[in-house]
């Protein structure tokens, strides 16, 4: 999950601002929301990772919250069926452990061209490097992102 929100003064002086100006940073929000999650998903489609199912790029969801005093994005996967969203990110160790089929007596799979039958196969210990496609996007967004929140902010005011 990646949370973009204001800081605490900005937040109280955002509960101040006028409706045309904070009606200016929503509406920039939501554009902002949109481009971050596309970044967010073009990594997800080989410039970070490769897809190979497609499933954790068609989870990733931008939400925006309004309320009196904050205005925030958040991009997240929504979905429960891509467990392995985090470990991409951040990186990490999957322990060892044992695989055994859940709707077959066996596991099937080619072994030296060969084809192989097991009850169980134990699966070392796999360390995963941090492959970020969220933390990094928004790095590579920031000066955009604040540059079109002044810019939103600069036209509000002067309108």
């Amino acid at each position: 999950m990646l949370t973009l929100s204001l800081g605490d003064a900005a937040s109280r002086a955002l509960a101040v601002l006028p409706d045309r100006l904070r009606d200016a940073l929503a509406e920039k929000a939501n554009a902002i929301a949109a481009a971050l999650a596309v970044r967010v998903q073009q990594k997800l489609a080989g410039d970070v990772l490769g897809a190979r199912s497609g499933a954790l790029a068609r989870s990733i969801v931008a939400t925006i919250t309004d309320t009196p005093t904050a205005i925030s994005v958040r991009i997240a996967s929504a979905s429960a069926d891509v467990r392995y969203a985090a470990i991409h990110e951040y990186g990490g160790t999957i322990p060892p452990h044992d695989i055994v089929p859940d709707k077959a007596r066996a596991l099937a799979f080619v072994l030296g061209g060969k084809q192989a039958f097991a009850e169980r196969a134990r699966l070392p210990a796999v360390t995963m490097p941090e492959r970020s496609y969220m933390r990094s996007s928004l790095a590579e967004m920031a000066d955009v992102i604040r540059d079109q929140l002044a810019e939103a902010a600069v036209g509000a005011a002067g309108s």
